[in-house]
Protein backbone atom coordinates (compact mmCIF):
# COMPACT_ATOMS: atom_id res chain seq x y z
CA UNK A 1 0.00 0.00 0.00
CA UNK A 2 1.36 3.67 -0.67
CA UNK A 3 2.15 5.76 1.52
CA UNK A 4 0.28 9.15 1.14
CA UNK A 5 1.51 12.35 1.83
CA UNK A 6 -0.43 14.43 4.17
CA UNK A 7 -2.94 16.67 2.92
CA UNK A 8 -3.01 19.07 5.27
CA UNK A 9 0.33 20.89 4.09
CA UNK A 10 -0.11 24.74 4.42
CA UNK A 11 1.80 25.50 0.61
CA UNK A 12 2.42 29.42 0.02
CA UNK A 13 2.80 29.96 -3.39
CA UNK A 14 6.90 30.41 -3.48
CA UNK A 15 6.17 27.27 -1.96
CA UNK A 16 4.18 25.71 -4.96
CA UNK A 17 6.72 26.77 -7.58
CA UNK A 18 9.84 26.42 -5.55
CA UNK A 19 7.95 22.27 -5.48
CA UNK A 20 7.78 22.51 -9.23
CA UNK A 21 11.28 23.50 -9.92
CA UNK A 22 12.51 20.85 -12.15
CA UNK A 23 16.22 21.12 -11.31
CA UNK A 24 18.56 18.32 -12.09
CA UNK A 25 19.81 16.25 -9.11
CA UNK A 26 23.34 15.38 -8.94
CA UNK A 27 24.68 12.63 -11.85
CA UNK A 28 25.84 10.47 -9.59
CA UNK A 29 28.20 8.07 -10.91
CA UNK A 30 28.19 6.48 -14.31
CA UNK A 31 27.03 3.33 -14.72
CA UNK A 32 29.61 0.22 -16.13
CA UNK A 33 29.87 0.45 -19.43
CA UNK A 34 27.94 4.07 -20.05
CA UNK A 35 29.57 7.51 -21.06
CA UNK A 36 28.81 10.63 -20.89
CA UNK A 37 28.50 12.83 -24.44
CA UNK A 38 28.14 16.41 -24.02
CA UNK A 39 25.43 18.74 -24.82
CA UNK A 40 23.37 15.97 -26.75
CA UNK A 41 21.13 16.20 -29.79
CA UNK A 42 17.42 16.17 -29.32
CA UNK A 43 15.10 14.62 -31.99
CA UNK A 44 11.57 14.73 -30.76
CA UNK A 45 8.73 12.75 -32.68
CA UNK A 46 4.99 12.77 -31.39
CA UNK A 47 2.09 11.12 -33.18
CA UNK A 48 -1.43 12.30 -32.73
CA UNK A 49 -3.60 10.09 -30.69
CA UNK A 50 -1.31 6.86 -31.00
CA UNK A 51 -2.69 4.46 -28.50
CA UNK A 52 -0.13 2.48 -26.51
CA UNK A 53 -2.36 -0.37 -27.61
CA UNK A 54 -0.49 0.22 -31.10
CA UNK A 55 2.81 -0.44 -30.87
CA UNK A 56 4.49 -3.80 -30.65
CA UNK A 57 6.81 -2.61 -27.71
CA UNK A 58 3.82 -2.30 -25.73
CA UNK A 59 2.58 -5.49 -27.01
CA UNK A 60 -0.14 -5.03 -29.27
CA UNK A 61 -2.17 -8.15 -30.81
CA UNK A 62 -2.81 -5.60 -33.71
CA UNK A 63 -0.23 -4.26 -35.50
CA UNK A 64 3.47 -4.42 -35.84
CA UNK A 65 5.61 -1.31 -35.37
CA UNK A 66 9.47 -2.02 -36.00
CA UNK A 67 10.65 1.56 -36.12
CA UNK A 68 9.40 2.68 -32.89
CA UNK A 69 10.51 -0.85 -31.28
CA UNK A 70 13.93 -0.40 -32.10
CA UNK A 71 13.87 2.75 -29.73
CA UNK A 72 12.38 0.67 -27.09
CA UNK A 73 15.18 -2.02 -27.85
CA UNK A 74 17.97 0.69 -28.09
CA UNK A 75 16.48 2.52 -25.31
CA UNK A 76 14.09 2.26 -22.25
CA UNK A 77 10.17 2.17 -22.21
CA UNK A 78 7.95 3.71 -19.90
CA UNK A 79 5.18 1.76 -18.77
CA UNK A 80 3.32 4.62 -16.44
CA UNK A 81 3.50 7.60 -18.70
CA UNK A 82 0.53 9.50 -18.43
CA UNK A 83 -1.21 13.19 -19.85
CA UNK A 84 -2.02 15.96 -17.61
CA UNK A 85 -4.98 16.76 -20.24
CA UNK A 86 -5.73 14.16 -22.50
CA UNK A 87 -6.53 16.85 -25.65
CA UNK A 88 -4.34 17.82 -28.51
CA UNK A 89 -3.78 21.32 -28.01
CA UNK A 90 -3.34 21.38 -24.08
CA UNK A 91 -1.07 18.86 -23.98
CA UNK A 92 1.14 20.25 -26.68
CA UNK A 93 1.16 23.40 -24.21
CA UNK A 94 1.88 21.59 -21.44
CA UNK A 95 4.84 19.59 -23.24
CA UNK A 96 6.50 23.03 -24.58
CA UNK A 97 5.94 24.62 -21.17
CA UNK A 98 6.15 22.36 -18.40
CA UNK A 99 3.21 23.81 -16.77
CA UNK A 100 -0.39 22.46 -15.92
CA UNK A 101 -3.43 23.62 -18.39
CA UNK A 102 -4.91 26.54 -15.50
CA UNK A 103 -1.10 27.74 -15.77
CA UNK A 104 0.07 27.64 -19.67
CA UNK A 105 -3.60 29.02 -20.70
CA UNK A 106 -4.56 25.88 -22.96
CA UNK A 107 -7.41 24.64 -21.38
CA UNK A 108 -8.66 23.04 -24.72
CA UNK A 109 -8.47 23.10 -28.37
CA UNK A 110 -10.62 26.75 -28.08
CA UNK A 111 -7.50 28.30 -26.81
CA UNK A 112 -4.40 30.12 -28.26
CA UNK A 113 -1.22 28.98 -26.29
CA UNK A 114 1.02 32.59 -26.08
CA UNK A 115 3.70 32.81 -28.33
CA UNK A 116 5.50 34.86 -25.91
CA UNK A 117 5.50 31.77 -23.11
CA UNK A 118 8.69 30.45 -22.21
CA UNK A 119 9.35 27.04 -23.47
CA UNK A 120 11.95 24.37 -23.50
CA UNK A 121 12.61 25.02 -27.61
CA UNK A 122 13.03 28.99 -27.17
CA UNK A 123 15.66 28.23 -24.00
CA UNK A 124 17.50 26.06 -26.13
CA UNK A 125 17.50 28.13 -28.85
CA UNK A 126 18.74 30.81 -26.69
CA UNK A 127 21.47 28.49 -25.22
CA UNK A 128 22.94 27.83 -28.86
CA UNK A 129 20.85 24.88 -30.20
CA UNK A 130 19.75 24.73 -33.64
CA UNK A 131 16.25 24.44 -33.79
CA UNK A 132 13.24 23.28 -35.77
CA UNK A 133 9.50 22.43 -35.24
CA UNK A 134 8.20 20.18 -38.85
CA UNK A 135 4.33 19.19 -38.80
CA UNK A 136 1.89 19.74 -36.28
CA UNK A 137 1.51 22.40 -34.37
CA UNK A 138 -1.66 23.23 -33.43
CA UNK A 139 -1.50 26.05 -30.89
CA UNK A 140 -3.42 28.91 -33.33
CA UNK A 141 -0.42 31.46 -33.45
CA UNK A 142 2.96 30.42 -35.01
CA UNK A 143 6.02 28.80 -33.65
CA UNK A 144 8.09 30.82 -31.93
CA UNK A 145 11.23 30.20 -30.58
CA UNK A 146 12.59 28.28 -33.46
CA UNK A 147 14.99 28.59 -35.69
CA UNK A 148 12.90 27.15 -38.37
CA UNK A 149 9.31 25.81 -38.80
CA UNK A 150 7.25 24.38 -40.96
CA UNK A 151 3.90 23.78 -40.18
CA UNK A 152 0.79 22.13 -40.78
CA UNK A 153 -2.99 24.65 -40.59
CA UNK A 154 -4.85 23.99 -37.94
CA UNK A 155 -5.46 19.60 -37.82
CA UNK A 156 -3.79 19.72 -41.82
CA UNK A 157 -5.39 16.95 -44.68
CA UNK A 158 -4.19 13.48 -44.68
CA UNK A 159 -3.33 14.18 -48.59
CA UNK A 160 -1.85 17.09 -50.25
CA UNK A 161 -1.09 19.83 -47.35
CA UNK A 162 -0.29 23.26 -47.35
CA UNK A 163 2.16 24.10 -44.68
CA UNK A 164 3.54 27.05 -43.37
CA UNK A 165 7.06 27.45 -43.74
CA UNK A 166 8.60 30.52 -41.62
CA UNK A 167 5.68 32.33 -42.41
CA UNK A 168 4.98 31.66 -45.69
CA UNK A 169 2.38 29.47 -47.56
CA UNK A 170 3.96 26.18 -49.26
CA UNK A 171 1.65 23.52 -50.76
CA UNK A 172 2.68 20.10 -51.21
CA UNK A 173 1.58 17.07 -52.98
CA UNK A 174 1.52 13.64 -51.77
CA UNK A 175 0.87 11.88 -48.03
CA UNK A 176 1.21 14.09 -45.04
CA UNK A 177 2.87 11.74 -42.63
CA UNK A 178 5.12 10.91 -45.64
CA UNK A 179 5.77 14.97 -46.58
CA UNK A 180 6.59 15.59 -42.57
CA UNK A 181 9.20 12.61 -42.54
CA UNK A 182 10.72 13.99 -45.84
CA UNK A 183 10.70 17.82 -44.37
CA UNK A 184 12.52 16.72 -41.47
CA UNK A 185 15.48 14.15 -42.97
CA UNK A 186 16.08 17.12 -45.53
CA UNK A 187 16.52 19.77 -42.28
CA UNK A 188 18.85 17.26 -40.89
CA UNK A 189 20.51 16.90 -44.20
CA UNK A 190 20.52 20.55 -44.78
CA UNK A 191 19.17 22.55 -42.75
CA UNK A 192 20.61 22.41 -38.96
CA UNK A 193 23.95 24.37 -38.36
CA UNK A 194 25.90 21.43 -38.44
CA UNK A 195 28.54 22.92 -35.56
CA UNK A 196 25.90 22.93 -32.98
CA UNK A 197 23.72 20.25 -31.01
CA UNK A 198 20.21 20.30 -32.41
CA UNK A 199 16.54 19.81 -31.48
CA UNK A 200 14.32 18.42 -34.01
CA UNK A 201 10.77 18.24 -33.13
CA UNK A 202 8.72 15.86 -35.56
CA UNK A 203 5.23 15.81 -35.08
CA UNK A 204 2.90 13.76 -37.11
CA UNK A 205 -0.87 14.42 -37.67
CA UNK A 206 -1.36 10.78 -37.87
CA UNK A 207 -3.53 8.97 -36.72
CA UNK A 208 -5.48 11.70 -35.89
CA UNK A 209 -9.27 10.66 -36.84
CA UNK A 210 -10.55 10.58 -40.32
CA UNK A 211 -7.90 8.04 -40.75
CA UNK A 212 -6.82 8.09 -44.04
CA UNK A 213 -4.01 5.61 -44.68
CA UNK A 214 -1.19 6.48 -47.20
CA UNK A 215 -1.35 4.89 -51.06
CA UNK A 216 1.92 2.56 -49.30
CA UNK A 217 -0.25 0.50 -46.35
CA UNK A 218 -4.30 1.44 -47.93
CA UNK A 219 -4.40 -2.47 -48.16
CA UNK A 220 -2.63 -3.81 -44.99
CA UNK A 221 -4.96 -5.84 -42.95
CA UNK A 222 -7.27 -7.00 -45.77
CA UNK A 223 -8.42 -10.31 -44.98
CA UNK A 224 -7.33 -10.16 -41.49
CA UNK A 225 -9.53 -9.96 -38.27
CA UNK A 226 -8.31 -7.38 -36.07
CA UNK A 227 -8.89 -8.53 -32.17
CA UNK A 228 -11.61 -6.74 -30.28
CA UNK A 229 -10.76 -5.67 -27.13
CA UNK A 230 -12.87 -7.15 -23.92
CA UNK A 231 -15.18 -4.23 -23.67
CA UNK A 232 -16.20 -3.30 -27.27
CA UNK A 233 -19.40 -4.00 -26.08
CA UNK A 234 -19.75 -2.20 -22.65
CA UNK A 235 -22.92 -0.16 -22.23
CA UNK A 236 -21.98 1.49 -18.60
CA UNK A 237 -25.37 0.07 -17.55
CA UNK A 238 -24.12 -1.17 -14.51
CA UNK A 239 -21.78 2.26 -13.22
CA UNK A 240 -23.64 5.68 -12.34
CA UNK A 241 -21.10 7.31 -14.48
CA UNK A 242 -20.91 10.71 -16.82
CA UNK A 243 -19.66 8.12 -19.27
CA UNK A 244 -23.10 7.00 -20.16
CA UNK A 245 -24.03 10.34 -22.27
CA UNK A 246 -20.36 10.32 -24.23
CA UNK A 247 -20.49 10.85 -27.73
CA UNK A 248 -17.82 8.59 -29.16
CA UNK A 249 -19.04 5.30 -29.65
CA UNK A 250 -18.18 2.64 -32.15
CA UNK A 251 -21.48 1.53 -32.60
CA UNK A 252 -23.69 5.13 -32.59
CA UNK A 253 -20.92 8.01 -33.49
CA UNK A 254 -18.84 6.91 -36.49
CA UNK A 255 -20.07 9.37 -39.27
CA UNK A 256 -20.09 8.16 -42.65
CA UNK A 257 -16.84 10.00 -43.55
CA UNK A 258 -14.67 8.13 -40.84
CA UNK A 259 -15.82 4.73 -42.22
CA UNK A 260 -15.16 5.54 -45.97
CA UNK A 261 -18.42 5.04 -47.05
CA UNK A 262 -18.67 8.79 -47.92
CA UNK A 263 -16.32 10.16 -51.02
CA UNK A 264 -13.12 11.83 -49.62
CA UNK A 265 -12.44 15.33 -51.32
CA UNK A 266 -9.13 15.63 -50.25
CA UNK A 267 -7.87 13.35 -52.58
CA UNK A 268 -6.31 14.40 -56.12
CA UNK A 269 -7.47 12.16 -59.50
CA UNK A 270 -4.35 9.91 -58.93
CA UNK A 271 -4.94 9.31 -55.24
CA UNK A 272 -8.81 8.85 -55.92
CA UNK A 273 -7.96 5.60 -58.01
CA UNK A 274 -6.06 4.14 -55.52
CA UNK A 275 -8.33 4.98 -52.79
CA UNK A 276 -11.23 3.56 -55.13
CA UNK A 277 -10.06 0.27 -55.83
CA UNK A 278 -9.31 -0.17 -52.47
CA UNK A 279 -12.58 0.20 -50.89
CA UNK A 280 -15.37 0.39 -53.50
CA UNK A 281 -15.90 -3.03 -53.61
CA UNK A 282 -15.77 -3.75 -49.94
CA UNK A 283 -18.03 -0.89 -49.73
CA UNK A 284 -20.53 -2.35 -51.72
CA UNK A 285 -20.52 -5.72 -49.82
CA UNK A 286 -21.28 -4.17 -46.21
CA UNK A 287 -24.10 -2.25 -48.02
CA UNK A 288 -25.64 -5.57 -49.51
CA UNK A 289 -24.89 -7.51 -46.24
CA UNK A 290 -27.24 -5.46 -44.46
CA UNK A 291 -25.64 -5.81 -41.23
CA UNK A 292 -28.10 -4.41 -37.82
CA UNK A 293 -27.03 -4.83 -34.18
CA UNK A 294 -23.57 -6.11 -32.75
CA UNK A 295 -22.63 -7.60 -36.67
CA UNK A 296 -23.03 -4.01 -37.30
CA UNK A 297 -20.72 -2.49 -34.38
CA UNK A 298 -18.52 -5.10 -35.49
CA UNK A 299 -18.07 -4.12 -39.08
CA UNK A 300 -17.43 -0.79 -37.83
CA UNK A 301 -15.08 -1.70 -35.31
CA UNK A 302 -13.02 -3.50 -38.36
CA UNK A 303 -13.18 -0.85 -40.66
CA UNK A 304 -12.28 2.20 -37.85
CA UNK A 305 -9.33 -0.49 -36.68
CA UNK A 306 -7.66 -1.03 -40.02
CA UNK A 307 -7.76 2.46 -41.18
CA UNK A 308 -6.27 3.94 -37.69
CA UNK A 309 -3.95 1.08 -37.82
CA UNK A 310 -2.84 1.69 -41.67
CA UNK A 311 -1.80 5.87 -40.76
CA UNK A 312 -0.39 3.70 -37.43
CA UNK A 313 1.87 2.16 -39.82
CA UNK A 314 3.02 5.17 -42.27
CA UNK A 315 4.04 6.75 -38.92
CA UNK A 316 6.27 3.95 -37.84
CA UNK A 317 7.75 4.31 -41.44
CA UNK A 318 8.87 7.38 -41.02
CA UNK A 319 10.47 6.26 -37.56
CA UNK A 320 12.70 3.97 -39.35
CA UNK A 321 13.46 6.19 -41.81
CA UNK A 322 14.60 9.01 -39.41
CA UNK A 323 16.85 6.38 -37.02
CA UNK A 324 18.37 5.00 -40.23
CA UNK A 325 19.14 8.78 -41.00
CA UNK A 326 20.92 9.31 -37.68
CA UNK A 327 22.62 6.43 -38.33
CA UNK A 328 23.95 7.58 -41.84
CA UNK A 329 24.87 10.65 -40.89
CA UNK A 330 27.36 9.43 -37.86
CA UNK A 331 24.91 11.44 -35.19
CA UNK A 332 23.35 8.25 -33.77
CA UNK A 333 25.21 7.83 -30.66
CA UNK A 334 24.94 11.16 -29.55
CA UNK A 335 21.03 11.79 -30.04
CA UNK A 336 18.21 11.67 -27.25
CA UNK A 337 15.31 9.80 -29.45
CA UNK A 338 12.18 10.20 -27.87
CA UNK A 339 8.85 9.11 -29.69
CA UNK A 340 5.61 9.57 -27.95
CA UNK A 341 2.10 10.81 -28.46
CA UNK A 342 0.03 14.15 -27.40
CA UNK A 343 -2.25 11.38 -25.30
CA UNK A 344 -3.46 8.06 -25.41
CA UNK A 345 -6.57 6.84 -27.27
CA UNK A 346 -9.68 4.00 -27.30
CA UNK A 347 -9.09 1.79 -29.98
CA UNK A 348 -12.56 0.44 -29.04
CA UNK A 349 -11.90 -0.10 -25.47
CA UNK A 350 -15.48 0.68 -23.57
CA UNK A 351 -16.98 0.61 -27.15
CA UNK A 352 -15.47 4.00 -28.26
CA UNK A 353 -13.06 5.98 -30.10
CA UNK A 354 -11.43 9.75 -29.08
CA UNK A 355 -9.43 10.14 -25.97
CA UNK A 356 -9.99 13.00 -23.14
CA UNK A 357 -11.08 10.86 -20.24
CA UNK A 358 -8.96 9.33 -17.25
CA UNK A 359 -9.28 6.05 -18.06
CA UNK A 360 -6.24 4.62 -18.80
CA UNK A 361 -6.71 4.12 -22.50
CA UNK A 362 -7.05 8.29 -22.58
CA UNK A 363 -4.67 9.59 -19.82
CA UNK A 364 -1.96 6.79 -20.85
CA UNK A 365 0.82 7.54 -23.56
CA UNK A 366 3.08 5.62 -25.14
CA UNK A 367 6.77 6.70 -24.37
CA UNK A 368 10.01 5.35 -25.68
CA UNK A 369 13.72 6.84 -25.30
CA UNK A 370 16.76 6.19 -26.40
CA UNK A 371 19.88 7.39 -25.08
CA UNK A 372 23.02 6.35 -26.17
CA UNK A 373 25.54 6.39 -23.23
CA UNK A 374 22.90 7.26 -20.87
CA UNK A 375 19.78 4.51 -20.87
CA UNK A 376 20.79 0.83 -21.17
CA UNK A 377 18.99 -1.06 -24.19
CA UNK A 378 15.78 -2.85 -23.36
CA UNK A 379 15.19 -1.36 -20.00
CA UNK A 380 11.79 -0.38 -18.21
CA UNK A 381 10.57 1.72 -16.47
CA UNK A 382 7.10 1.65 -14.17
CA UNK A 383 8.21 5.13 -12.66
CA UNK A 384 4.86 7.61 -12.73
CA UNK A 385 6.41 10.35 -15.37
CA UNK A 386 4.46 12.77 -17.27
CA UNK A 387 4.29 14.78 -20.36
CA UNK A 388 4.98 17.45 -17.73
CA UNK A 389 8.67 16.16 -17.35
CA UNK A 390 8.93 16.92 -20.98
CA UNK A 391 10.54 20.61 -20.69
CA UNK A 392 12.83 19.76 -17.84
CA UNK A 393 14.22 16.97 -19.09
CA UNK A 394 15.28 18.30 -22.63
CA UNK A 395 16.94 21.37 -20.27
CA UNK A 396 18.62 19.18 -17.73
CA UNK A 397 20.22 16.50 -20.61
CA UNK A 398 21.87 19.96 -22.21
CA UNK A 399 23.38 21.64 -19.03
CA UNK A 400 20.70 24.09 -18.94
CA UNK A 401 18.92 25.15 -15.92
CA UNK A 402 14.90 24.83 -15.50
CA UNK A 403 12.91 28.17 -14.52
CA UNK A 404 11.35 27.59 -10.99
CA UNK A 405 8.12 27.85 -12.45
CA UNK A 406 8.19 24.58 -14.17
CA UNK A 407 6.05 22.00 -12.83
CA UNK A 408 7.48 19.19 -13.85
CA UNK A 409 10.94 16.86 -13.03
CA UNK A 410 13.94 15.72 -15.31
CA UNK A 411 13.86 12.48 -16.34
CA UNK A 412 17.05 12.22 -16.19
CA UNK A 413 18.22 10.26 -13.58
CA UNK A 414 15.01 7.48 -14.17
CA UNK A 415 16.77 6.90 -17.94
CA UNK A 416 20.08 6.30 -15.92
CA UNK A 417 18.50 3.47 -14.01
CA UNK A 418 18.34 5.40 -10.41
CA UNK A 419 14.89 6.76 -9.31
CA UNK A 420 15.09 9.34 -6.59
CA UNK A 421 13.28 8.60 -3.62
CA UNK A 422 11.53 11.26 -3.27
CA UNK A 423 9.97 10.54 -6.78
CA UNK A 424 6.10 11.15 -7.03
CA UNK A 425 4.03 8.99 -6.12
CA UNK A 426 1.17 9.69 -7.69
CA UNK A 427 -0.11 12.17 -10.82
CA UNK A 428 -2.98 14.62 -11.52
CA UNK A 429 -5.11 14.69 -14.19
CA UNK A 430 -7.64 17.85 -15.47
CA UNK A 431 -9.83 17.36 -17.98
CA UNK A 432 -11.73 21.28 -19.14
CA UNK A 433 -13.07 21.07 -22.44
CA UNK A 434 -17.44 21.00 -22.17
CA UNK A 435 -19.40 21.86 -23.61
CA UNK A 436 -17.62 20.61 -26.53
CA UNK A 437 -16.56 17.71 -28.63
CA UNK A 438 -18.37 14.00 -27.77
CA UNK A 439 -19.88 15.28 -24.44
CA UNK A 440 -17.39 14.71 -21.99
CA UNK A 441 -17.80 16.70 -18.88
CA UNK A 442 -15.15 18.00 -16.99
CA UNK A 443 -13.52 15.97 -14.51
CA UNK A 444 -10.05 15.80 -12.46
CA UNK A 445 -8.50 12.74 -11.20
CA UNK A 446 -5.76 11.09 -8.95
CA UNK A 447 -3.62 8.07 -9.96
CA UNK A 448 -1.14 6.12 -7.73
CA UNK A 449 0.56 2.84 -9.00
CA UNK A 450 -2.22 0.64 -7.77
CA UNK A 451 -5.53 2.79 -7.79
CA UNK A 452 -7.27 5.96 -9.66
CA UNK A 453 -10.37 8.56 -7.97
CA UNK A 454 -12.07 10.19 -10.36
CA UNK A 455 -14.01 13.83 -9.73
CA UNK A 456 -16.82 14.94 -12.19
CA UNK A 457 -17.22 18.01 -10.11
CA UNK A 458 -19.90 19.17 -12.79
CA UNK A 459 -22.04 16.29 -11.68
CA UNK A 460 -20.82 15.70 -8.64
CA UNK A 461 -20.27 12.12 -9.02
CA UNK A 462 -16.91 9.81 -8.09
CA UNK A 463 -15.50 6.85 -9.70
CA UNK A 464 -12.51 4.87 -7.74
CA UNK A 465 -11.01 1.50 -9.54
CA UNK A 466 -8.43 -0.83 -8.46
CA UNK A 467 -6.09 -0.90 -11.03
CA UNK A 468 -4.50 -3.89 -10.29
CA UNK A 469 -7.88 -6.25 -10.23
CA UNK A 470 -9.48 -4.49 -12.55
CA UNK A 471 -7.12 -2.68 -15.55
CA UNK A 472 -10.40 -2.44 -17.56
CA UNK A 473 -11.97 -0.22 -15.27
CA UNK A 474 -15.17 -1.48 -15.26
CA UNK A 475 -16.39 -1.81 -11.66
CA UNK A 476 -16.51 1.13 -9.57
CA UNK A 477 -15.80 0.88 -5.86
CA UNK A 478 -16.65 4.29 -5.30
CA UNK A 479 -18.96 4.11 -1.71
CA UNK A 480 -18.70 0.55 -1.43
CA UNK A 481 -18.19 -1.09 2.24
CA UNK A 482 -14.03 -1.68 2.90
CA UNK A 483 -13.31 1.17 0.54
CA UNK A 484 -13.64 4.24 2.90
CA UNK A 485 -9.69 3.97 3.78
CA UNK A 486 -8.32 4.01 0.33
CA UNK A 487 -11.07 6.56 -1.04
CA UNK A 488 -9.89 8.78 2.17
CA UNK A 489 -6.47 8.55 0.90
CA UNK A 490 -6.82 9.28 -2.47
CA UNK A 491 -9.26 12.00 -1.96
CA UNK A 492 -6.29 13.64 0.50
CA UNK A 493 -3.95 13.15 -2.36
CA UNK A 494 -6.12 14.90 -4.87
CA UNK A 495 -5.93 17.74 -2.64
CA UNK A 496 -2.44 18.06 -1.72
CA UNK A 497 -1.87 17.52 -5.64
CA UNK A 498 -4.04 20.73 -6.35
CA UNK A 499 -2.55 22.93 -3.59
CA UNK A 500 1.37 21.37 -5.12
CA UNK A 501 0.13 22.48 -8.51
CA UNK A 502 -1.75 25.47 -7.53
CA UNK A 503 -4.96 24.47 -9.17
CA UNK A 504 -7.87 26.74 -8.21
CA UNK A 505 -11.87 26.85 -9.32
Amino acid sequence: MLTFRAAAIVLTLTGILGAGCATSPPAGPTPPGLTRPARPNILFIMADDHAWQAIGAYGSDRNVTPGIDRIAREGMRFDRAFVTNAICAPSRAVILSGLYSHLNGVLDNGDTFDPDSTTFAGLLTGAGYSTAMIGKWHLKDNPRGFDHYEVLIDQGPYYNPTMIRDGERVAHEGYTTDIITDLAIGWLREGRDPDEPFLLMCQHKAPHRNWQPGPGHINDFDGVAIPEPATLFDDWADNASPARDQEMTVANHLSDHDLKLARQTELNDGQRAAWDAAYDAENEEFRAAGLTGDGLTRWKYQRYAKDYLRCVQSVDDGVGRLLAELDALGLAENTIVVYTSDQGWFLGEHGWYDKRWAYEESMRTPLLVRWPGRVAPGSVSTDLVMNLDFAPTFLSAAGEPAPGQMQGESLTPILEGRTPEDWRQSVYYHYYEHPGAHNVVRHEAVRTATHKLISFYETGEWELYDLVADQDEVTNLYGQPGTEAITGRLRAELEYLRAKYAVTD
